[in-house]
């Protein structure tokens, strides 16, 4: 299944919910039927968080992260073309995912290590938007 956990909050509500979203909720699935590559959330605080994807076979090379209008983008498609295999058991197609990303979210950074592909997140509210707490006179 390729569906993140969603608050069933109408649209126009969810930013009203700003900093109580549940991890699987700050991010949208945009990317419609595909299982591949596999992928984790992992909630690291309240504000930060990493994408895994499994990509094993893949180079640096191979895969493009993009961000555009708050879309995450990842792409892959593997430079290997030649190979006579014996056996092939480690997928190595073209790949597409999407991540719509929630309200002052933001990617931190991406890192590539043992065919696993992580993606930083953080969530950049602004100060003027965060919870304040009133003294009670």
């Amino acid at each position: 299944m390729n569906q993140l956990v969603k608050y069933s909050i109408p649209s126009p509500f969810r930013n009203m919910f700003l900093g109580f979203e549940d991890a699987f909720n700050m991010l949208d699935n945009y990317s419609g039927k595909s299982d591949y590559p596999p992928y984790n959330i992992e909630r690291v605080s309240d504000d930060k968080y990493i994408l895994e994807l499994a990509v094993a076979g893949f180079k640096k090379a191979d895969i493009d992260v993009s961000i555009e209008k708050n879309v995450l983008k990842i792409e892959g498609e593997s430079t290997k073309k030649d190979v006579d295999y014996i056996h092939k058991g480690l997928a190595s197609r073209k790949f597409f995912r999407a991540f719509h990303l929630s309200r002052h979210m933001e990617v931190d950074k991406a890192n590539m290590e043992d065919g696993i592909l992580k993606v930083n997140l953080k969530r950049n509210v602004p100060e003027e938007e965060r919870p304040k707490q009133i003294k009670i006179g």
